[in-house]
């Protein structure tokens, strides 16, 4: 008989905010339930690109670039994420749930200390302030699933209150797009996590099992002959 307390515990999702010089975590953040669905798109990077924008092509593009890739594809993940106070009793929640929502929204806020920097900077006319960094964010699915990203969506619905009115359950539609060697300089950490994450969808492409031209109603002959 299976005992409660052996069976294993799901593994959460989350958000990891990694300094980029030292490589270590400065936040995690565990998504208090594993979104139901994901939305995926790759959108590959051809080097004809130009050319076939009308849908089709005119044909008056370079030939040789056909079938080149300018870089990886570029992907976004879509999910939404609850958060509800009333599914854990027991941890205290005298502010409902605005410590998680308010560290979620800071993912897309600049700090108050360095908005102030800024400002003081500009009131002793530095001609050209740069844009405040931010740390670097991964979002993780699993062991399989680690990749860096910029945070692009973040819509929320809160649906309950407790008497202060502190929300105690919202969801949070979260849009990402993967940070790919094209967005980030050479040798960024950030970079270097995006190859581990490639390397891994490489490894899992040669782990599954190749078809067969039979079950196509093909065989070597028509593919040699272009007669498919």
């Amino acid at each position: 008989m299976t005992r409660y307390a052996d069976i294993p515990k799901p593994i959460r999702s989350g958000i990891v905010l990694v300094d980029p010089d030292r490589g270590t975590p400065q936040r995690i953040i565990i998504l208090q339930f594993n979104p139901d669905t994901l939305e995926r798109s790759l959108s590959p990077q051809s080097a004809g690109d130009q050319a076939d924008s009308g849908g089709g092509g005119s044909g008056s593009g370079d030939k040789n670039e056909a079938l080149r890739l300018k870089g990886p594809a570029q992907e976004t993940w879509k999910f939404t994420a609850e958060i509800d106070a009333t599914d854990q009793f027991e941890v205290a929640a005298p502010d409902g749930i605005h410590p998680q929502l308010a560290t979620l929204e800071m993912l897309v806020q600049p700090t108050t200390a360095k908005l102030r920097e800024a400002m003081r900077l500009s009131k002793k006319g530095t001609i050209e302030i740069s844009p405040i960094e931010m740390p670097l964010t991964l979002f993780t699915w699993g062991s399989k699933r680690v990749m860096p990203v910029r945070i692009t969506e973040l819509s929320i619905n809160e649906s309950a209150f407790d008497v202060n009115l502190n929300p105690i359950r919202a969801s949070l539609s979260i849009g990402l797009k993967v940070l790919t060697v094209s967005d980030l300089p050479a040798g960024h950490r950030g970079a270097e996590l995006y190859l581990a994450h490639l390397a891994q969808k490489e490894r899992l492409a040669a782990a599954a099992r190749g078809g067969a031209l039979s079950a196509l109603g093909l065989n070597s002959g028509d593919i040699g002959l272009g007669r498919v």
